[in-house]
C-alpha cells in the first residue's frame, strides 16, 4: 500500500475538515431562514454589524463592515450596493473622511435587521446548543484565538 499524503489516519480527525463540515453544515441553516427575505448570509452579516454600531451611536464604515467581517472588499461592495438597491441602507459622506462613505441603515433596513437578528439567533441558540454551555465558552475561546491569532499574521 502507497504512503498517504494525508495527515490523518480517518478524515473526521482533521480539524480543518471538521470546522469545514461545521460551517457548511451551520451555513445552510442560515440560508433557509434568509432566502425568504431574499438576504444573503453576507447581507445579514452587513445589516446586522450596521445595527450593532448605529445602536452604539458609532459610525460605519466599508472598511469597518470588511474588518468586523473578514469578508472580502468585493463581496461586502456588491453586497453593499444589493442592500442599497433594496432600500435597506444609505450611503452618506463620512463625518471625518470626504472620501469614503458611511453606510446607514433605512427605516425599512432597521426593520430588517431587527427582525432578521433574533431569528438568527435563534438558529445559533439551537445548533450550539447541542452541546453544553462550558463548551460552547470553550468553542467560543477557541474561535476567538483562532481568528485573533490569524489577524496578527496577515
Amino acid at each position: 500500500m502507497a504512503k498517504s499524503v494525508f495527515g490523518f489516519v480517518k478524515a473526521e480527525d482533521s480539524p480543518g475538515f471538521l470546522l469545514w463540515q461545521t460551517t457548511i453544515t451551520w451555513q445552510r441553516l442560515i440560508k433557509k431562514a434568509l432566502d425568504p427575505h431574499h438576504i444573503s448570509h453576507a447581507q445579514f452579516v452587513i445589516l446586522a454589524i450596521t445595527l450593532w454600531h448605529e445602536n452604539h451611536n458609532e459610525e460605519v464604515s466599508q472598511s469597518l463592515l470588511i474588518h468586523q467581517s473578514k469578508l472580502d472588499k468585493m463581496t461586502i461592495s456588491k453586497a453593499l450596493k444589493k442592500l442599497a438597491t433594496q432600500s435597506y441602507i444609505q450611503h452618506v459622506e463620512h463625518h471625518q473622511d470626504t472620501r469614503a462613505k458611511s453606510v446607514h441603515l433605512t427605516k425599512k433596513g432597521k426593520t430588517m435587521a431587527a427582525k432578521l437578528v433574533p431569528l438568527i439567533e435563534q438558529i445559533d441558540k439551537a445548533f450550539f446548543g447541542t452541546i453544553v454551555k462550558s463548551e460552547q465558552q470553550s468553542l467560543i475561546g477557541i474561535l476567538h484565538s483562532l481568528v485573533s491569532k490569524a489577524n496578527a499574521a496577515t
